[in-house]
């Protein structure tokens, strides 16, 4: 079948919620979903919310050019509804093969407003996921205010350190119903995550952000998790998202004794890394 246009982009894990202080950040991982628009209709697994339908709609809104006829073909490496960013790395990646097909030379803060509109469309996203876009996109990590344009919605950036490894604690299916009211009530803890972001302490504010998402959400096993991974060797370790999957951040010597400890205690494990190398792109 003949491809028409293709796009990649990236999973990612969360610094900082943006239900908790309207702010959010979000770094990409090792883990990609790869979109090609091909020439006939595809049937398409695991897009239960109609987000291809929302990106196509929002495509066409714009007045983009698009096939009079075209299907979807999706590969992903990364689990769904676990808040590992599953939603933006899909909008992002057909996005961009659209942009390969049509030639529209769109910039990825174009992109990301897009993949915004696009995930609320289709209620992927209660605040439209810029930040998490934004990781989706590019490497480092960027504080956002979600409620700019894309262009304008970086408050402060920068990167972490490629080195480390990331470990990916799968947990089922989400089974919290997510309030932003009680987000807000956790308005504290968020904030302390806010300040270690400002002082350029990335790690500390993905592990405080951990704790306040557990705490909006009543998830003390994540609680119980992230000590125990912290006693056991790793440098940060947090709630993604808004779960139930949980980020391990560690120096890689230690990784292999992390993911024995999870795997032997019946989770699932994920090994990846830091998401640092801008050539996730569209492919002609």
């Amino acid at each position: 079948m003949k491809v028409l246009g293709q796009g990649e982009a990236n999973g990612a894990i969360s610094i900082l919620h943006a239900l908790g202080l309207g702010r959010g950040c979000s770094t990409g991982i090792q883990l990609t979903t790869k979109v090609q628009i091909v020439e006939y209709a595809a049937e398409i697994e695991d897009d239960r919310n109609g987000l291809l339908a929302s990106v196509e709609k929002c495509w066409r809104d714009r007045g983009l050019p698009i096939p009079d006829q075209f299907g979807w073909r999706v590969e992903s490496s990364i689990p769904i509804g676990q808040g590992l960013k599953s939603s933006s790395a899909l909008s992002c990646a057909a996005l961009r093969a659209l942009n390969s097909y049509a030639w529209t030379g769109l910039s990825n803060s174009e992109i990301a407003d897009i993949a915004s509109k696009s995930q609320l469309i289709s209620n992927c996203a209660k605040t439209g996921s810029m930040d998490d876009n934004w990781a989706s996109l590019e490497p480092g990590w960027k504080l956002v205010d979600p409620a700019l344009s894309a262009s304008e919605s970086i408050i402060i950036q920068g990167d972490i350190d490629p080195s480390f490894s990331i470990l990916l604690l799968l947990r089922g299916k989400r089974s919290v119903k997510i309030s932003p009211q009680a987000f807000s009530r956790h308005e504290q803890i968020f904030h302390r995550s806010l300040a270690s972001i400002m002082r350029g302490s990335i790690l500390d504010a993905l592990s405080s952000n951990g704790m306040a998402v557990a705490a909006a959400t009543g998830d003390q096993e994540a609680l119980r998790i992230c000590n125990l991974s912290i006693a056991s060797g790793a440098i940060a370790a947090g709630i993604s998202g808004s779960g139930p999957s949980i980020a391990i951040v560690c120096f890689q010597e230690d990784s292999t004794s992390l993911y024995k400890l999870f795997s032997e205690s019946g989770l699932e494990v994920i090994s990846t890394g830091i998401y640092v190398k801008d050539d996730i792109s569209e492919v002609q």
